[in-house]
């Protein structure tokens, strides 16, 4: 697979949430965390990419687990309790026009589920889905996606291999 350049850039998903919603999340996150305004700037952009990617690909990512980590759950929770903003911005800017629900399960306890061949096949569904649309991984983009920093740390593969994943059929 020939990755192309990105349809949809970390400027087009903060117009998407709006600038002021996405002021609204980083300044939270800056004073909860503690962490660099980049640093939490990059968390938001990674919880925005997953919540597109599952409304884009409503049918393709249904009953999917896609493992991003605990800090982009909860950047993901904070959209919700903005109730009204959250709901507006599901069923009237996100390309599925539909209402994304949430629901917490330990990166851990999924594990113990599915047989790690399932979870490959998983993430070849979704990996190339997110390269399409997002362009590949980088380096900064490895500790809040679970299962492409393992590939990339622990089976030693490149991001550009990862980036050429093939979709599962």
């Amino acid at each position: 697979m020939t990755t192309a350049a990105p349809h949809i850039t970390e400027a087009d998903l903060r117009a998407l949430l709006g600038e002021q919603l996405h002021a609204e999340v980083v300044a939270y996150f800056v004073r909860d965390t503690g962490l660099e305004r980049e640093e939490v700037e990059r968390r938001v952009t990674e919880c925005l990419r997953y919540l597109y990617l599952v409304s884009r690909y409503r049918e393709r990512l249904s009953g999917l687990f896609l493992p991003v980590e605990q800090h982009i759950d909860e950047i993901w929770h904070y959209l919700i309790l903005q109730t009204r903003e959250y709901r507006a911005w599901c069923e009237q800017r996100l390309p599925g026009g539909f209402f994304i629900e949430h629901r917490s399960i330990a990166y851990e306890d999924y594990q113990e589920e599915p047989p790690r061949e399932r979870m490959l096949e998983e993430a070849l569904r979704w990996i190339p889905l997110y390269c399409r649309e997002f362009g590949p991984f980088d380096e900064g983009a490895l500790p809040h996606w679970t299962m492409v920093r393992f590939l990339h740390t622990q089976l030693e593969m490149p991001l550009a291999d990862i980036a050429a994943l093939e979709p599962a059929a």
